[in-house]
């Protein structure tokens, strides 16, 4: 019996001997082996004997600012997504230590960068600006003279001897 054919399987093995994959963001765009560097250090937390032998917490790196897939305003709304996390060399670095697994920590650590450069590509809508009607104009004065008025009636009370 001949077993189905599965992308998990292969994905596996070229990870096992560390030959990268290409990162889909959407159908257009897609981020190359040589812009990400993965560093795997150990993690905090639980995990038992295991968490002082394994290193199982990864460190993406992304090169954005040298990367060519992206274009000027994608870049500089993912600077302003990154936060912190956008380093002085135009890199950003996404740290994942949630699960005990490697592989798991290394699927979460590329999913969240793809979630982040979909969320730069998307532009932002121009916000256009809008007068205030004559109606609320009317309201507001009329607000701020009853507020007046009732100011005006504080202070000291003077006697009619």
């Amino acid at each position: 019996m001949e077993r189905p054919f599965s992308f998990d399987c292969i994905t596996s093995v070229l990870r096992r001997y560390n030959v990268g994959i290409m990162l889909q963001i959407t159908d257009d765009i897609s981020i190359e082996d040589w812009e990400l560097t993965e560093n795997f250090v150990r993690a905090s937390g639980p995990g038992g004997q295991n968490v002082n032998k394994v290193a199982t917490a990864v460190e993406l790196r992304f090169e954005a600012a040298r990367s060519p897939n992206l274009s000027g305003p994608v870049k500089a709304r993912l600077k302003r997504l990154a936060g912190r996390r956008w380093t002085s060399e135009g890199a950003l670095i996404l740290q994942v230590d949630e699960t005990r697994s490697q592989a798991r920590n290394r699927d979460i650590a590329r999913q969240r960068l793809a979630d982040l450069i979909r969320k730069a590509l998307i532009e932002p809508k121009r916000r256009i600006k809008t007068k205030p009607t004559l109606g609320s104009k009317n309201r507001r004065i009329k607000a701020k003279k009853v507020r007046g008025e009732v100011k005006a009636m504080r202070g000291r009370v003077e006697r009619d001897d």
